[in-house]
């Protein structure tokens, strides 16, 4: 998946971030962890395996950003799921990594942190963490003034989408107590190791997961800049302390927490001023959602409340700490043996992308049938026309290392239009390995190869290696539904399809084709 060794690593030196070339698709380079994240193991759980915990979570480590613009189909506008698309001052878009894992990636403005031995530090201190109720930090990428978080990436939207803007049911009560049980066993976790500072709490930052199960963003234990603001939310929901001096307490955590028990009250968002009003005039009635009228126990929701209250004091002290969250909420399990994704209303497992409706192209048609030789003709027909702007090469390297490159890639070419694919292996890996030039087609070319050979498994790998090149060539991405398709991973090969015939349609109208 492109980790690689920290620049950075916390309590040590900083030896230069060592540079290898050809790792396989979804090698762990590096997964080292600072001496203290021991402790988050007993949450997360310890493994043999660097790269994953037992509880299958990646351990901490370094991206390349190059991964990353290849996660993340080269920050498309389409992987965007800030709630703010663009106009967010920090962006996340979700990304798939080569080892098919779904990642969300937080990318900072150039500016908000400009040290980067202090954005690794950050980093390190809440990737170390590793817990059920998190969606756990997985690794982080200073390069250059890039800054960006890589976080576990849930697939079934935010608490304000589902409280806010649903559409086919509301949450219902049972799943509202969990959902704040849940957060209160997120943050006493945190608290408990050390970091109990986290900002702006609010519904956005509350996760779905694949099973349904409420989880909190990782990227609330960072400051979104080093020096920066800590609440981007309406001043009327800010903790007063706050707006007085600037700095978040464990103290200003709680009353954030108040603001979730309100939504998940009300089902909208209520200043704290208003509710507050409402809970002192006894009009509990008025502040519940109406779309759970007769569908809640009075007695469970006057507990909430009141809890509520307390978390939205003025003065910091009189608000209850995170051990008297857990314990109030924990005795309001109904319907505990029902499933989350059940009462979301939701199925349990991502479901297979249909195959594209518009029309394929001629190379989707064959890739969708899994037809090797009608994939070979189209590869051999389109020559190189694709990799036109993939290398810039001084004078110096054409005439002293070209010659012999580009004798290794034609004698490829002869062998791959003959259908002699071993030898075509063998003169496409020659020219592959001097490195002086990068061809997307070569790799294409060299996965067919290799599919042709029932290698499917390196066929992926060169045509991730291809997207990597050329980030939103269709070529790439049908090149690996097509292996896909023959390790018998047939949803990602559908999802795959469909990513191609999108990049196809979007490229008619100009630019590099397929």
């Amino acid at each position: 998946m492109g980790c690689c060794v920290s620049k950075f690593p916390p309590t040590e030196t900083h030896p230069e971030k060592e540079k290898l070339q050809n790792h396989g698709a979804g090698q762990l380079i590096s997964s080292r962890a600072p001496p203290s994240a021991n402790s988050a193991a007993a949450a997360g759980g310890g493994s043999a395996d660097p790269g994953v915990t037992s509880s299958g979570v990646p351990s901490f480590c370094e991206f390349s950003f190059a991964d990353l613009k290849a996660a993340t189909n080269n920050f498309s506008p389409d992987f965007i799921v800030s709630e703010s698309g663009e106009k967010a001052p920090n962006v996340v878009y979700k990304g798939r990594l080569q080892n098919r894992r779904w990642i969300a990636v937080k990318r900072f403005p150039k500016l908000a942190w400009t040290d980067p031995k202090q954005f690794a530090e950050e980093a390190w201190g809440v990737g170390k963490l590793r817990h059920r109720r998190l969606a756990n930090l997985i690794g982080y990428c200073c390069d250059g003034d890039e800054r960006l978080l890589v976080a576990e990436f849930m697939p079934n939207d935010t608490l304000a989408k589902h409280l806010f803007h649903w559409e086919r049911q509301t949450i219902e009560w049972a799943m509202r107590l969990r959902v704040a049980l849940y957060i209160a066993e997120a943050l006493e976790y945190c608290s408990n190791e050390g970091r109990p500072l986290y900002h702006d709490l609010n519904a956005y930052r509350v996760l779905f997961d694949e099973e349904g199960d409420p989880r909190i963003s990782c990227f609330g234990l960072m400051k979104n800049s080093r020096d920066g603001k800590s609440y981007s939310t309406n001043l009327a929901y800010t903790p007063p302390e706050y707006l007085k001096n600037g700095r978040v307490t464990p103290e200003s955590v709680m009353y954030s927490f108040g603001t979730v028990l309100l939504d998940l009250l009300s089902g909208k968002h209520i200043p704290p001023s208003h509710a507050l009003d409402m809970i002192r005039g006894k009009n509990i009635i008025l502040l519940m959602d109406s779309h759970l009228e007769g569908k809640f126990s009075t007695e469970e929701a006057t507990i909430v409340v009141g809890l509520a209250s307390q978390c939205l004091q003025y003065e910091p002290r009189e608000r209850p700490n995170i051990k008297d969250l857990v314990a109030t909420l924990s005795p309001l399990k109904p319907k505990s043996d029902v499933p989350s994704y059940v009462m979301l209303g939701i199925s349990k497992h991502e479901e297979a992308p249909p195959t594209p409706q518009r029309p394929l192209s001629p190379m989707g048609e064959a890739c969708s049938r899994l037809d090797l030789t009608a994939i070979h003709q189209i590869l051999v027909t389109t020559h190189y026309r694709d990799d036109e702007g993939t290398n810039e090469l001084s004078f110096q390297e054409w005439t002293q290392q070209m010659r012999d490159m580009l004798d290794a890639r034609k004698r490829g070419d002869f062998a791959f239009r003959d259908k002699d694919f071993k030898t075509a292996i063998d003169c496409y890996s020659q020219f592959i390995d001097v490195g002086t030039m990068v061809s997307p087609t070569v790799y294409a070319r060299r996965s067919l190869c290799y599919l042709m050979n029932d290698q499917p498994d390196v066929a992926l790998r060169d045509a991730m290696q291809a997207q990597i090149v050329y980030p939103d060539w269709p070529t790439a991405f049908y090149m690996q539904s097509v292996a896909l398709a023959k390790l018998d991973m047939h949803q990602d090969a559908a999802d795959m399809l469909k990513d191609a015939a999108g990049l196809e349609e979007k490229r008619q109208k100009g630019g590099r084709g397929s």
